[in-house]
């Protein structure tokens, strides 16, 4: 079979729910992917921030398989060995009283806002089905009913209300919106990506996470930071609230929690918080499992012991700085924190960023566009100077085609 036997194959029998580029990968290994063919790609969508440490990382494929022949699921109507341990682990690695595990960063999502809820009325005192939890314009939580209930996109609402209620949406980047937002004394929470990255990395202003934590902290309103796609080291930082000294009274993490491997999120909170939720209110049949403990603290260790927040600090510099080097009309702005980054495509004789896109992949390195006219880099945090540059001079030849 070559790949359009096997793009045939998807659309044949799959739900047609995706637009993939047409590429058809089969092999991965660092920041590298290889498709059926055998041709190999940088990658530069990182499964949308999911393999930082990078494809197949030695250290993480070696816990998942390890655990796998020994145990790996049991629910949690029992006590495992690993549970407890990896609790200890990441409850300390990111400095809070109580983890919360779950699978997808939709389901940690949904959790968190349950737990604000369930804090609401049980801590702050708001009356019964009155919480509220701001939300921002151009988010992107998840793809459930009720994360869609807050979503602004067309795409991701049309055709599938009625919607949950109970949230208020305000403009991303405006603090005066929150401020009035917050008047309201039934609100519980404000959710916010610290970066906006399915809105094409939306960088909000310098002050913009730690004024609004402190306008929520003056109301007695959780600051909730949804992290999944900014979090564990893609921004230059542990967490892109580090970046302005922010610690969340909830955080939410999943994608490069299992380096990309298998599906693990998490909800950490301290006590006041995460104790609101008792036995038989919230769960998950796979939820902490054994693998996915094992899993999580090796890719949290790589993250550490590679010092993989420095190296997209460092390298996410020399990746806008050469990208603004590049002598092209199609490149209206380029934007972004540590290595995920976006650059706004101005269409040029009828060619887009999917275009691009397709040229880039041709050229030797993937990336996927946003928005139609936005196209999101963020390769994995283990790529090296050397092969992000030369990574880079591929960019370059790609727009080249296009003068």
């Amino acid at each position: 079979m070559n790949s359009q036997d096997y793009i045939n194959k998807e659309n044949k029998y799959g739900a047609h729910n995706y637009h993939p580029l047409p590429v058809v990968l089969e092999k991965g290994d660092g920041p590298f992917v290889w498709d059926v063919e055998g041709k190999r790609y940088y990658d530069f969508l990182s499964a949308y921030s999911a393999v930082n440490q990078g494809h197949c990382h030695p250290r993480i494929i070696k816990a998942m398989t390890d655990q796998a022949v020994r145990l790996t699921l049991t629910s949690r109507a029992f006590y495992t060995s690993v549970l407890g341990e990896y609790e200890e682990y990441i409850t300390k690695y990111f400095g809070y009283d109580k983890v919360l595990p779950m699978n997808t960063g939709a389901e940690a999502d949904e959790t968190a806002i349950k737990l604000c809820r369930k804090w609401a009325y049980l801590k702050k005192g708001v009356p019964e089905n009155s919480a509220k939890i701001i939300v921002c314009e151009d988010n992107f939580h998840g793809r459930t009913i009720t994360i869609v209930s807050m979503s602004t996109d067309p795409d991701a609402r049309k055709d599938f209300g009625p919607f949950t209620p109970g949230f208020i949406t305000i403009p991303y980047n405006d603090l005066a919106a929150l401020e009035k937002a917050l008047e309201d004394p039934d609100v519980a929470g404000f959710l916010v990506e610290p970066i906006q990255g399915e809105a094409g990395v939306f960088v909000p202003d310098e002050g913009y996470l730690s004024k609004a934590y402190k306008m929520c902290n003056d109301k007695n309103v959780l600051f909730i930071a949804d992290e999944v796609q900014t979090g564990i080291a893609r921004t230059g930082k542990l967490l892109a609230c580090d970046h302005e000294n922010v610690r969340p009274d909830i955080l939410i993490l999943g994608k490069a929690l299992s380096g990309g491997v298998y599906p693990v999120s998490v909800v950490l909170a301290d006590d006041e918080i995460m104790l609101t939720i008792k036995p038989g209110e919230h769960g998950s049949t796979f939820g902490g499992n054994p693998v996915a403990g094992k899993v999580a603290i090796a890719a949290l260790d790589v993250v550490r012991d590679e010092k993989l927040a420095e190296k997209a600090e460092y390298l996410g510099n020399i990746f806008r700085e050469e990208f603004r080097s590049i002598d092209s009309e199609m490149i209206e702005l380029v934007r972004g924190k540590g290595l995920l980054n976006a650059v706004i495509i101005k269409p040029k004789g009828g060619k887009t960023a999917w275009d691009v896109c397709v040229a880039m992949k041709d050229n030797g390195l993937i990336a996927k566009p946003t928005h139609g006219h936005i196209i999101r880099f963020a390769p994995p945090l283990i790529i090296t100077e050397e092969q992000l540059r030369e990574a880079m001079n591929l960019i370059k030849d790609t727009f080249k085609l296009f003068e």
